[in-house]
């Protein structure tokens, strides 16, 4: 048999945008000639993947598996809308998902999970591209583990059970389902930066503190009042990034924090994912892109 290299592998996968498994046994069918394993990837329909790896998949859903004292969710992203409806696609969504509970919840540990058919994940995620002509993409995971409590769950703007827009995830210690299920909902309308003010990220802490200084500085008074002024705004601004510190949205007159001292409860850990959230989504000027056709098809 002829010796395959993990550089060749490698430079296969980049230009195909196939799994490294799927390389290796096309250098292997092919004896190592490379153009003829690229043919052979192209004929399986593991190939197909590639041409569509460069378009922005930033649709699909958001897929929540919740066994009670444990929770996964996953991302998993299409190119439009249409295939987020699609059946298949959504039950390949709960699989992944499913898939997830098991694992730490690392992306590429759920990639390399496998599904009911024997396969792993992004096996079937490359069939699936294969088969709907769309780029897909397992953009992220999670599991949360309640240890001694339990994971509550929410999903908004449900496109089926399970599935859905934005999805929480919520490890509470005491409490109850219901005040489980209203602190998934605030989290989902609310989107807290941090748990607390001590998980508050240092840098987001700095830079937002840097600008209030030069904001009090910039009036004027004196040092003592600057300071009381930045105390403030600080106060202000973990107030609507700390998910503790932030007015209740079923009850705006308490915090979070008061809420859940009067439901005998504490949050252990959350997480929260919205669709699509901070992918940058290419502005198409369809006019723009007619004419520059017609040009070129006029030169």
């Amino acid at each position: 048999m002829t010796a395959i290299s993990a550089t060749v592998i490698r430079d296969l996968r980049e230009q195909t945008g196939a799994g490294m498994m799927d390389c290796k046994k096309a250098l292997e069918e092919t004896k190592g000639d490379f153009e003829g394993a690229k043919d052979w990837l192209r004929t399986k329909g593991l190939a197909k993947a590639a041409k569509k790896a460069s378009r922005v998949a930033s649709e699909g859903v958001v897929a929540i598996v919740n066994s009670g004292k444990k929770a996964a969710i996953i991302e998993l992203n299409s190119e439009t809308d249409f295939v987020a409806r699609n059946e298949e696609f959504q039950n390949l969504g709960r699989s992944i998902a499913k898939a997830a509970l098991q694992t730490s919840g690392d992306v590429e540990a759920v990639k390399a999970a496998k599904l009911e058919n024997g396969k792993t994940v992004d096996e079937n995620i490359t069939a699936a591209v294969a088969k709907i002509g769309e780029h897909l993409n397992l953009r992220r995971s999670k599991v949360l583990d309640a240890k001694g409590g339990e994971v509550f769950t929410y999903i908004h703007g449900a496109v089926a059970e399970g599935l859905g827009k934005i999805g929480v995830l919520v490890a509470l210690e005491g409490g109850n389902a219901e005040i489980g299920k209203q602190i998934c909902m605030h989290i989902a309308a609310n989107k807290p930066e941090s748990l607390n003010v001590e998980s508050l990220s240092q840098d987001l802490i700095a830079r937002e503190k840097q600008i209030f200084v030069e904001q009090a500085r910039a009036s004027g008074k004196p040092d003592n009042v600057i300071e009381k002024m930045i105390e403030g705004r600080m106060r202000k601004f973990y107030e609507q990034v700390v998910l503790t510190e932030q007015a209740f949205v079923m009850n705006p007159d308490k915090t979070v924090k008061e809420i859940l001292k009067d439901a005998g409860a504490k949050i252990i850990s959350y997480v929260q994912f919205t669709l699509g959230e901070g992918i940058e989504k290419e502005e198409t000027d369809f006019a723009a892109e007619v004419q520059a056709t017609m040009a070129a098809a006029g030169k």
